[in-house]
């Protein structure tokens, strides 16, 4: 047996109701970005996870409780995805890959497997605390992503340029969705990247 069929063979398998239990936490979290949270019903995404209405409180307290758990997949999915796009740029091109990644033709069409606060930040104001806690948490985990770039990493200034940078990436993100004009939707993403590289060069 090799080292990786031994670890393979200690590592127990998850349980059928994990793996249900994550299945439709990964539904979720697709359903909330594509539909906001207001528009995600728990019929619906049991619906679509192949599962029936009645065994949804078998798997979550309430329906704050599924939106809390694939807001945090969403969130540490996007944050991850940052830390590899930094990680694979270039040495002092982290930034500007970081920034072309969020604010590429792809990313702006893909809502529903993008990052969730571009995708619910209008939202997310109304939503439970524990909504609200999960998300924050990963806004300041993308934050530290961001400042870690940053040439000035390990000073104050280096989160606040971060913070600056990442409201500029969710907002323009939000506006070039918004709009109708495919044109106009480019432009604004163009104009972001222009104000923000020269300095990150």
């Amino acid at each position: 047996m090799t080292v990786m069929q031994t670890k393979s063979a200690k590592r127990p398998a998850a349980s059928r109701k994990e793996v249900t239990h994550d299945r439709i936490v990964e539904v979720a979290s697709r359903a909330i970005r594509r539909s906001g949270y207001d528009g995600t019903g728990v019929a619906d995404i049991m619906k679509e996870a192949g599962l029936t209405h009645g065994g949804f409180y078998a798997h979550f307290a309430s329906r704050d409780a599924l939106l809390a758990e694939a807001g945090d997949r969403a969130g540490a999915d996007a944050v991850a995805l940052a830390a590899k796009v930094a990680a694979s740029a270039p040495p002092g091109q982290a930034i500007k890959a970081i920034m072309e990644a969020y604010l590429s033709p792809q990313h702006i069409a893909s809502i529903e497997h993008g990052c969730p606060v571009s995708a619910l930040a209008s939202e997310m104001p109304r939503q439970a605390p524990e909504v609200r806690q999960v998300a924050t948490v990963h806004i300041k985990e993308m934050i530290d992503v961001l400042a870690r770039q940053m040439p000035e990493w390990g000073q104050p200034e280096a989160h606040e340029q971060a913070m600056s940078l990442l409201a500029s990436l969710i907002g323009t993100t939000m506006l070039a969705r918004a709009v109708d004009d495919p044109k106009l939707s480019a432009a604004l993403c163009a104009a972001t990247l222009k104000q923000y590289l020269p300095a990150a060069e």
